[in-house]
């Protein structure tokens, strides 16, 4: 494996980085879980797409799924997350990481009843964010997606359940 090709031509290199302070508000509330879009692949240019998620500890997550055009990876940072890997759920603690390649069944919940937070980080970037907000806006309003809303949501969004 060797390096990517070169990308930035520069020879002194610029001022283009992007800080995002910690005690920015959070981007979004889906139910009682708040996130916060760390890096964005616009931010990114399209490199990855970094999300904090915070939960409050009741039973939230998806189901088991797989994406076909991006990894998934998912690094605790407190508390106590239940990670599913394709095989089997696994209580998951501060420092516990989760990659999940293109194709790979994967899921999370947070069932212990308190709060926890993990980084979850897609690769290449793509939009979650608009999937995100689709999932607030649903929780927001308590309306229930039929079968063919929830179908085209997750087609849309790369998510396949399995």
């Amino acid at each position: 494996m060797s390096y990517p090709p070169v990308r930035y031509t520069g020879s002194s290199g610029q001022h283009s980085a992007v800080l995002r302070s910690a005690e920015a508000p959070p981007d979004l509330a889906i139910g009682t879980t708040l996130v916060r879009y760390l890096a964005t692949a616009a931010v990114t240019g399209g490199d990855y797409g970094l999300y904090r998620w915070d939960t409050a500890g009741e039973g939230t997550g998806p189901d088991p799924h797989f994406h076909r055009t991006i990894s998934e990876a998912f690094f605790v940072l407190s508390g106590a997350m239940r990670l599913y890997d394709g095989r089997r759920w696994f209580d998951a603690g501060p420092g516990d990481f989760l990659h999940v390649p293109p194709g790979g069944v994967h899921a999370f919940r947070s069932e212990s009843g308190k709060p926890a937070s993990m980084l979850l980080l897609f690769t290449p970037g793509a939009p979650r964010e608009a999937y995100f907000e689709a999932l607030a806006e649903v929780a927001a309003s308590g309306r229930e997606l039929d079968e063919q809303e929830r179908a085209e949501l997750l087609r849309r969004h790369d998510q396949y359940m399995v």
